[in-house]
């Protein structure tokens, strides 16, 4: 039965956005009181949370599928729907966040470091803000947002201060045991620890953590083995340690041959020539590990490797490499540049992204992506015609009626706003204010105003055209 796991794939999805709602206030001698419906509440995020109390994705492996809660819809009298309950899911530390194509969105580091894998759907104006000077009663309200849905991979990179390294069997785990409270599994087969083993050592005024790697034998930057499984885990680490076995009874090895296979497979993974090495001969309590300890020495000391005997059987050996430890993990501490817990990558928007692009593809149709027109269009009632016309206002007020234009679009051509599997498609009839002639003033309810001659009504119809020429948009919630 799994037990530890340090790499899932998670599929996470946000909640979606509560619609607005479009109402009227109505009370006793007050059957026109003006729009009141409320605003959709916000869908909930997917939050993952470093949790020092969590060691594995193991519940990701068996669960990968996470959904936050919806926001409600937004109500009549001004009240507004209830925000959607964000979904907390807890980290090791160390974990790094990962698209499908293998990019870092977030590298989490340090209890408590937040980062937000899906976020919750925008909740829809109800028709109470979207009340303007001009637009004094909408009958429509925009409907909430879906949620971002995302397949994310989520790796764990062990956080530690030094990391032994070494074919199996050199008697990494026993190390740990002897030189911390960790009590890892210990046996003299190959591949006895099949999950990282991680100790607290305390040498002097110096607290650093050890943890050991399984599985690295030649190839393990490959795929053979375990070690590609764990090699990740050594990435953190200031310092390395080499625990060369000179007690093996595989007459085909010796502890310069392991060392130059190993410092192969590192070499082989990248990232980690600039590491300070220590090499450690183990087993010396055996007198033939003793002899050949005493042989190999001169030869990796003449490679310029600081070079201990110890046996974690014996307890021999075990305070001096403690504290020498203690001091390179010390220098690395004190050379490592103050930089934030968690590093999120971000990349920015061009300073000329117009916010959408036009594109005709090699059926004729015109597609339309960006961020804005997308939402847009996912918040419109399309049986609502007032809601439409407000639509193509807001889509010709951000210029993608120009751009069709520039792009050749002509009189009833097919135009697409969306990816292909869930797009809006229309045929495109050009005008001067996107569905302000078919539609008229949009919202406007005579019954409010007084009446007034009508030379007034035509000089005010004419400077709202003006106006709208002029605006950006009416009103841009976001």
């Amino acid at each position: 039965m799994t037990t530890f796991v340090d790499r899932v794939e998670l599929h996470v999805a946000a909640g979606s956005g509560g619609h607005g709602c479009a109402s009227v206030h109505r009370e006793k001698f007050k059957p026109l009181g003006g729009p009141d419906g409320g605003n959709g509440g916000r869908g909930g995020d997917v939050i993952l949370v470093v949790d020092q109390s969590v060691t594995t994705l193991l519940d990701y492996h068996h669960s990968p599928h996470r959904k936050a809660t919806n926001g409600k819809p937004g109500e009549g009298g001004n009240r507004s729907g209830k925000d959607g309950q964000d979904l907390i899911l807890p980290v090791p530390n160390g974990t790094v966040v990962l698209d499908k194509a293998g990019n870092v969105l977030a590298d989490l580091v340090g209890h408590g470091t937040a980062y937000v894998a899906a976020q919750g759907g925008r909740g829809g104006l109800g028709n109470a803000a979207l009340a303007s000077a001009r637009r004094k009663a909408p009958g429509f309200a925009l409907l909430g947002v879906p949620g971002d849905m995302q397949d994310i991979v989520l790796e764990l990179k062990t956080v530690a201060d030094v990391a032994l390294v070494g074919y199996p069997s050199a008697g990494k785990s026993s190390l740990i045991a002897a030189m911390s409270a960790a009590r890892p599994k210990i046996a003299d087969y190959p591949f006895t620890t099949l999950v990282p083993n991680l100790g607290v050592v305390t040498a002097g005024e110096t607290v650093y953590t050890i943890a050991d790697v399984p599985g690295l034998i030649p190839g393990a930057s490959q795929g053979k083995g375990l070690g590609l499984e764990f090699l990740r885990h050594v990435e953190r680490c200031s310092v390395l340690v080499h625990v060369l076995d000179t007690a093996t009874l595989e007459s085909d090895r010796d502890p310069v041959s392991d060392l130059d296979l190993i410092e192969a497979e590192l070499k082989q993974y990248g990232g980690l020539g600039d590491r300070p090495r220590i090499v450690l001969l183990n087993k010396i309590d055996v007198p033939d590990g003793k002899d050949l300890a005493e042989m190999v020495r001169p030869d990796l000391q003449a490679r310029g490797y600081r070079v201990f005997e110890a046996s974690a059987v014996a307890h021999i050996g075990l305070k001096e490499l403690s504290y020498a430890l203690a001091d390179l993990v010390a220098k690395a501490r004190a050379a490592k540049p103050q930089e934030e817990a968690t590093r999120i990558v971000i990349r920015p928007k061009a300073v000329d992204d117009a916010g959408f692009t036009v594109v005709r593809e090699e059926d004729g149709l015109f597609r339309v992506r960006g961020e804005k027109p997308e939402r847009w269009v996912r918040q419109t009632d399309f049986s609502n015609d007032e809601a439409v016309g407000y639509l193509a206002d807001r889509l010709n007020r951000l210029g993608v009626e120009d751009e069709l234009m520039k792009a050749g679009a002509r009189t009833g051509d097919g135009v697409a706003i969306g990816p292909e599997e869930n797009a809006v498609v229309f045929d495109w009839e050009p005008t001067v204010m996107a569905g302000a002639e078919m539609l008229g003033r949009r919202g406007e309810d005579h019954r409010f105003e007084a009446p007034r001659p009508a030379v007034t009504r035509r000089r005010e119809k004419q400077a709202e055209r003006d106006e709208a020429e002029r605006e950006y948009d009416d009103f841009e919630p976001f």
